[in-house]
């Protein structure tokens, strides 16, 4: 495997889009893509290494006694 670059793409879960996309690597650390910007909605985030996060838990709203 060759090595990354700037602006190389790279497939990643969109935290914005919900979903895989491309992406544009605009900062690396070591080597290793730090951050990403998704060629969707052209939000930035840390790469995530193609792995969604989990889903948020939802607080339960307090019952009325």
């Amino acid at each position: 495997m060759r090595k990354l670059r700037l602006g190389d793409d790279v497939d990643d879960h969109c935290v914005k889009c919900k979903r895989i996309t491309n992406h544009v690597i605009v900062s690396l650390v070591d080597e290793r893509p730090a951050k990403v910007r998704c060629r969707s909605c052209y939000h930035e985030h840390d790469y995530l290494q193609g792995v969604a996060p989990p889903p948020r838990r939802r607080m339960q709203s307090p019952k009325d006694a």
